[in-house]
């Protein structure tokens, strides 16, 4: 694939010959069948479906799918796998497939156990799944923990916690701990809430965005439609993003067939400031001095609502222009312009995704952002406001539910109330801290609703080091992944297949990231009853609480209906009180307190808490601090990992990346210049090496990207790098990882 053959706008044509291809397949009339499942999108958590239909969002709004969300269902739609496959291949053989070999294997359709020393993975029985699981969480509490993604419902999600804590153990990690996290923490030290404050409508009426560290188009595909929509309203756009992705530049909506086909898509970006990769929060102090400078701070909003404002003020004031551009590599000139456009708009979103929060200084990233929304006052009034984008589909609702090691007070409470005792006061293990505690040798039994723990994180030996120490781990799944043949326990590795989403047999809820919760329909799976054992979530987690708990202080096998389970999570989960009704109701509702309309914030004294953010200093290490024996050529440039245009976080659906110009996952994007330098060719295969792992036959693409910057995808790059982690929130710096490239 060369240069010239990527496509000149996002979206468009590869987007429609996509759909035609799945709508012309054998599973075509059940794909759309699913489509209009009223049931929120398995992808991102942007939302939609719902009681209105599966192309309706909550603002009534038609033609909101995309084709993640074909990707999806297309893969869930899958036929089983045969019931003697596991027979014909050994584990080895299996460790040698890739991410999407690895999801085009089929669905999971009964339970399977490898044990100690096996070479195959077994069928057994539910029974049996059982009588393993009463034994392994027979553990004292610290040494029992679970790891869970976003794909679940609110009900599963509120069901393990539950569990959990009626054990004795906080050990809850969640695959938002790689990369949400210093959203959370940062938003809720600023505003006392550590999600969006901005809903659907809201964003309708803003006339400015600033959009950091996002691939919109490839992992949030309706949120262009809102941006189309605020450019054709004369708004403006700033993206601020190392690399140019095509579709920030222009987009192709089919949601917008005349601009798409006979104007060739939508202009997005207004201004696309590219800094350097880890400088975020030395950018957003050289906006908060430009807008100080350019007399567009807004004194009386600061004064009435805000605490700690004049230190930052004080801070942006004192910092040299020169220590600013030195850190982030954009001139002061195109700092101005962007305060200016900021400053003299009237409602400001400032969205972003992980390119912020996938740092060592993530929560400094989020809160430079925060601070610079509240010197302009734009936060707490309609269409502006701070808004992170979750690219889980309900990740942000295990957060509500209380999976997480940092449960709100009032939580722990309802808990404590529910459960007739105190909860548990021992710390509990994050994703990467349960890593670190499972190669340390303290953790006995694991327990997957989900997610690839092994794949997602950084440092792939050591990932596969501290699995291989936990004795009994269970991957709840609905297909296989890399984790369920690399991340392989000490004594028992159990695969147990579930219902998806549009699949359960009951009805569930999920959260958008813009905090509007969905209520799902019943569905049946496609593989029953051809000699497919699948069972829901809520039962799995139901079943193996009331065995270990009998019916005191609560009946489990009762939570198996998820009626009931709702009328806890209102009576428990602040702002879900809507939820315990929403049977009768049909009504689905915005979380309370988390919108923000009005500059009163959900912080102990109402105002919202500024708090200085210092530059990061970022150091480039020489080419001889990568232990290469015998001299070499090449070049020492900061790789940031990630997804894909035909990915869905470690799930990989497409291997090429047309609109990167990348034709395979064994590629590096890299600016010319670099290519140059090191003394490359495009196209020429060279070496990477981090200070975890190397990768080798690695093909060097060029692209639009900052001079120093490369680009590789996430997951097959972390085997390159090791988990250097902000510890406030105990995400990896997934974005800023130096690597050598070489001959």
């Amino acid at each position: 694939m060369t240069q010239s053959s990527k496509p000149e706008a996002g979206g468009g044509l590869p987007v429609v010959q996509y759909w035609v291809e799945n709508s012309l397949s054998p599973q075509g009339l059940k794909l759309w069948q699913t489509l209009n499942h009223k049931s929120a999108c398995l992808s991102c958590a942007w939302g939609t479906g719902g009681q209105e239909g599966g192309f309706v969002n909550e603002a009534g709004e038609s033609l909101q799918r995309c084709a993640k969300s074909v990707e999806a269902i297309a893969s869930e739609l899958q036929a089983p796998l045969k019931a003697h496959f596991f027979d014909q291949y050994t584990i080895q053989g299996l460790q040698q497939l890739n991410s999407q070999q690895c999801d085009r294997l089929g669905r999971l359709s009964y339970p399977l156990l490898l044990k100690a020393g096996g070479s195959h993975y077994q069928r057994i029985s539910w029974e049996q799944v059982y009588q393993i699981a009463e034994q392994a969480f027979r553990q004292p509490p610290e040494r029992v923990a679970c790891y869970s993604s976003g794909r679940s419902s609110n009900e599963a999600a509120y069901l393990l916690q539950l569990m959990m804590r009626a054990l004795g153990s906080n050990n809850l990690a969640d695959c938002s701990d790689l990369c949400h996290a210093a959203s959370t923490v940062g938003l809720k030290q600023v505003f006392g809430s550590g999600t969006s404050m901005v809903s659907l409508d809201s964003l309708k009426h803003a006339d400015c965005v600033v959009l950091v560290g996002s691939n919109a188009p490839a992992n949030h595909p309706r949120l262009m439609n809102e941006l189309i929509k605020l450019r054709e309203r004369n708004g403006k756009i700033i993206i601020i993003n190392p690399q140019i992705e095509v579709g920030l530049v222009k987009f192709a909506s089919p949601a917008f067939p005349i601009k798409s086909l006979l104007q060739g898509g939508s202009d997005i970006s207004t201004f696309y400031v590219q800094p350097i990769p880890g400088s975020d929060t030395a950018l957003f102090v050289g906006i908060q001095k430009s807008l100080i400078e350019q007399n567009l701070v807004k004194q009386d909003y600061l004064q009435a609502y805000t605490q700690g404002w004049q230190e930052v003020i004080n801070y942006a004031q004192q910092t040299s222009w020169e220590n600013i551009t030195n850190t982030c590599g954009v001139s002061p000139e195109e700092i101005t312009a962007v305060a200016h456009t900021i400053g003299k708009s009237e409602r400001v979103v400032f969205a972003w995704a992980m390119g912020i929060t996938q740092h060592s200084n993530g929560v400094d990233n989020v809160k430079s952002i925060a601070n610079t929304a509240l010197l302009t006052g734009n936060a707490g009034k309609l269409g502006a406001g701070t808004m992170p984008i979750r690219g889980h589909s309900n990740v942000q609702g295990f957060g509500s539910m209380g999976v997480t090691i940092r449960l709100r007070e009032e939580i722990k409470q309802a808990l404590s109330q529910l459960l007739g005792h105190s909860l548990s006061e021992t710390p509990g293990y994050d994703a990467r801290a349960l890593i670190d505690a499972a190669e340390a040798g303290k953790i006995n039994s694991l327990f997957c609703l989900g997610g690839n723990l092994y794949a997602a994180n950084p440092d792939l030996h050591q990932a596969q080091r501290a699995l291989g120490k936990i004795n009994t781990i269970f991957y709840v799944a609905t297909k296989p992944n890399l984790g369920h043949f690399h991340g392989l326990a000490a004594q028992n590795t159990l695969i147990l297949p579930v219902y998806n989403r549009f699949e359960n047999p009951h009805k569930t809820t999920t959260e958008s990231g813009n905090n509007f919760v969905r209520l799902n329909n019943e569905g049946k799976s496609h593989l029953q009853p051809n000699n497919s054992d699948l069972i829901s979530e809520v039962e799995l987690i139901t079943e193996i609480a009331h065995r270990l708990h009998g019916e005191t202080p609560i009946n489990w096998r009762r939570l198996q209906d998820t009626t009931y389970v709702r009328q806890l999570i209102a009576k428990t989960i602040p702002g879900y009180a809507k939820i315990g009704d929403i049977d009768t109701t049909k009504s689905e509702f915005t979380i309370a307190g988390r919108i923000f309309t009005e500059p009163k914030f959900a912080t102990p004294d109402g105002k919202a808490q500024l708090s200085v953010t210092p530059l990061p200093e970022l150091n480039i290490p020489p080419v001889d601090s990568f232990s290469i024996s015998t001299p070499v050529q090449g070049i020492v440039v900061i790789l940031g990992t990630g997804r894909s245009y035909g990915q869905h976080n470690t799930v990989v659906y497409r291997s090429e990346d047309k609109y990167r110009g990348m034709p395979h996952r064994h590629c590096i994007l890299m600016n010319p210049n670099d290519i140059k330098k090191g003394g490359f060719e495009e196209h020429q295969r060279v070496k990477v090496k981090g200070d975890a792992g190397e990768l080798e036959n690695i093909e060097i693409i060029s692209g639009a990207i900052r001079e120093g910057v490369g680009f590789m995808f996430y997951p097959e790059a972390n085997v390159l790098f090791k988990a250097h982690i902000d510890p406030r929130c105990g995400t990896p710096a997934y974005k800023r990882v130096p690597v050598l490239v070489y001959r």
